[in-house]
């Protein structure tokens, strides 16, 4: 084989492996499911984008006299299982007026499966607000025995611009998994040979969007912002960096 050939050919390895598993840009079509509660919505918007419209707007209310969860995200089924080793991406941003309360939490991304025991629904790694500061976390252990790391970024959260998040898991139950963050393409996470996922191996979905878990958790809200939005735009799934990255799709 010439030089040229196994040129072609190396390419054509390269082209194979970088694939987009999945890409919204923006849209309700092409979801596995949304789930809205109570007041939440889920819509398309057009004056509001990265790079494009549309672009998709997650919103809660506050109720006083409500005690269920506040969820308004999209999902995406058989977003991993055990050994899967994958990138996801997503842009979001928060309006210019968003109250910034670090006694609350809000969760902007996370990983869920179904389980018939000890959680009807449980998440994994997720992705949060407590006032400007971010988290991530790992859980390992079993549905019925879980152990949770957080894990603190280093990263001061802004309101009325587009941030950019890419998460790179290997996903595994015992201590051969990794975890790595990138928020505005800096690095912020790097967990190498930890415990990534539970031992159950179930397919977990990937979900975008407000889930204004404190107002639940602390029963009641902090702060006097009742509504809150969060955009969200260039959503993936990819077996390469690249191919997930909100700035080069």
């Amino acid at each position: 084989m010439g030089l040229g050939q196994l040129f072609v050919a190396l390419l054509t390895v390269s082209n194979i492996q970088a694939e987009q598993i999945f890409a919204n840009r923006g849209t309700l079509k092409g979801w596995g499911g949304t789930q809205t509660e109570h007041k939440g919505e889920i819509k398309e918007v057009t004056d509001v984008f990265l790079g494009e419209p549309p672009a998709l707007v997650m919103t809660q209310t506050f109720d006083a006299s409500y005690t269920g969860r506040y969820h308004s995200e999209v999902r995406v089924h058989n977003a991993y299982k055990h050994g899967d080793t994958r990138f996801y991406g997503f842009a979001f941003r928060l309006p210019p007026d968003w109250q910034f309360d670090p006694a609350q939490s809000y969760d902007l991304a996370q990983f869920i499966a179904p389980f018939d025991q000890c959680d009807s629904f449980m998440p994994t790694t997720m992705f949060w607000a407590e006032g400007t500061k971010l988290y991530t976390r790992l859980k390992s252990g079993s549905v019925c025995s879980q152990k949770t790391t957080e894990l603190p970024l280093d990263v001061t959260l802004t309101a009325g611009e587009w941030h950019k998040v890419i998460f790179e898991a290997t996903w595994k139950s015992d201590a051969t998994g990794s975890l790595r963050l990138w928020f505005n393409g800096k690095l912020v996470a790097d967990e190498k040979n930890v415990a990534t996922t539970v031992s159950e191996d179930v397919p977990f979905q990937f979900r975008v969007g407000l889930y204004a878990n404190g107002w639940h958790d602390d029963k009641g809200m902090k702060g006097t912002q009742g509504f809150r939005q969060v955009f969200y735009d260039k959503i993936a799934i990819a077996t390469t960096k690249d191919e997930a990255d909100p700035d080069l799709w």
